[in-house]
């Protein structure tokens, strides 16, 4: 296969239809719980130099943060589950899991407060009772950490999951501190140096050291956002850089790692599948009654709690834009091996049909939509092709990373097969490059009459926007001053 027709046909894998942030608010249920909504997932070969042996994993949570939204800023669920899941084999079926687990602990600082002889000591209302800084910490109010295990083989909904902690390579230790939100420059004058201490060389069971980070992030997605849902309120033929990133001034929350390509893939191949979810427990932990109690205490048995998946994500836009409306929250409970049940969304997509009715450029006119079916559910044959048909983010660890530099923004589509949909890396700019092989750039004119437009929302993205190393996203916009111009508003 030619690097053009490989190219032509990894593009088919992108056809999940464009125009939309990439999981924001989704779904009606998930804007009940917004620290389990899932905004976007990325998995792409580490590019940073020396690190070529290695896949990064990013799974970003919790939604249009707004950099000054204290006091209590952007914590995780403790009552939640989030995981990375990568299937090895091909069979739409975890193999190995990810789970992250959130905890928050309270130092209670408190300040003496009255005249002599009659003090009381009061806690103070704040997460901060002073600067804090890399290596000063002392002035933290609120420390949040976490844990991550490796479970291996299949997930048994309602069932225990053992799985193996990711240690700090340096201590031994399980437990991993997440920084503090960017409260602002007051309060964290370096925050660069303050969240790099955060940044851990791990040990993952039996599969060697690798890197984790946990924290708020600079929200990496790049779109027109409110002129998109404004019923397509842009010039979809205008420049490519010509509209606001509406995002450039809000944060995410990040969870990142970095593992050994060696760790990830089986002799299957060098084709992996991924995305990540978020669960919430559907009953607390049940303590036996009756003379079961009695031996329960003594042995310390305690029902554990079952949860419910309510948040998943693996390519860009799909639940947003293509699912119907009727089906969003029951895609968020599914299993990417049970993706038939959504098979009509793809083989007669909607909205190029909307496109036509709001600007008149002709949809394609070829159903089913078998060009978008095969490649969308299965990947490429020559290279990210799997075995059971499923909606899942595919990379083929055996093609080399790209240099920032050497990168294209539009991925295989402009003649760079190390991006999307091979993968995704933070400077794809996924919306323009589905855009366009949604309205059948790949298909021949006479059935889509209007494919080679350049589509676009404007909304300009590619690597620059990021760093060239480990944890590649930028420094998160901070609540004071907050201005636009932290971002990538200018």
């Amino acid at each position: 296969m030619s690097n053009r027709t490989l190219a032509a046909a990894l593009l088919l894998a992108a056809a999940v239809l464009p125009v939309a942030a990439s999981s924001h608010r989704e779904a009606p249920a998930i804007t009940q719980t917004p620290k389990v909504d899932a905004t976007d997932f990325y998995m792409f070969r580490s590019y940073e130099s020396g690190r070529e042996g290695f896949v990064t994993l990013v799974a970003n949570y919790l939604p249009l943060q707004d950099p000054y939204g204290g006091p209590n800023y952007f914590t995780l669920d403790p009552d939640a589950l989030y995981d990375i899941r990568i299937d090895h084999n091909g069979d739409a079926v975890e193999d190995l899991t990810f789970r992250f687990r959130f905890r928050e602990r309270s130092r209670r600082i408190a300040l003496e407060i009255g005249p002599e002889g009659a003090k009381k000591s009061v806690q103070i209302p704040l997460i901060v009772a002073g600067p804090i800084g890399a290596g000063d910490t002392g002035a933290l109010n609120r420390e949040e950490t976490c844990t991550v295990e490796l479970i291996r083989g299949a997930l048994r909904p309602g069932a225990p999951q053992i799985g193996q902690r990711l240690t700090n390579a340096a201590t031994g230790e399980t437990i991993f501190v997440k920084p503090v939100d960017n409260i602002g420059q007051k309060t964290i004058a370096d925050y660069d140096a303050y969240a790099a201490e955060h940044v851990y060389d791990v040990r993952i069971p039996g599969c060697g050291d690798g890197r984790l980070f946990v924290g708020q992030r600079k929200d990496p997605f790049v779109v027109n956002l409110g002129e998109t849902f404004d019923l397509v309120n842009l010039n979809p033929l205008g420049p490519a850089n010509g509209a606001e990133d509406t995002l450039c001034d809000k944060n995410v929350t990040s969870l990142e790692l970095e593992v050994p390509i060696a760790c990830v893939v089986s002799a299957a191949g060098p084709v992996i599948g991924a995305w990540t979810t978020a669960s919430l427990p559907i009953r607390p932990p049940v303590a036996p009654t009756g003379r079961a109690a009695v031996s329960s205490l003594l042995l310390g048995r305690i029902e554990p709690p079952a949860f419910q998946q309510v948040s998943r994500l693996s390519s860009p836009l799909v639940n947003e834009v293509i699912i119907g409306l009727a089906d969003k929250d029951r895609f968020n409970r599914s299993e990417p091996r049970h993706d038939a049940q959504f098979l009509d969304y793809v083989t007669h997509p909607t909205l190029p049909a909307l496109l036509q009715l709001l600007f008149g450029v002709q949809a394609p006119t070829q159903f089913p939509r078998v060009d978008l079916v095969a490649a969308f559910l299965t990947g490429i044959d020559g290279l990210n092709r799997t075995r059971t048909p499923a909606e899942m983010l595919r990379l083929n660890t055996s093609v080399a990373p790209r240099a920032p530099a050497a990168q294209s923004n539009l991925g295989a589509l402009g003649g760079d097969i190390a991006g999307f949909p091979n993968g995704r890396r933070p400077g794809d700019d996924v919306v323009d490059i589905e855009l366009r092989v949604a309205m059948g750039v790949l298909l021949d004119p006479s059935v889509a009459p209007a494919g080679q437009l350049p589509y676009t929302d404007g909304a300009y993205v590619d690597a620059t926007h990021f760093d060239g190393a480990f944890p590649y996203l930028r420094t998160p916009i901070p609540g004071s001053p907050g201005t636009a111009s932290e971002g990538n508003c200018d």
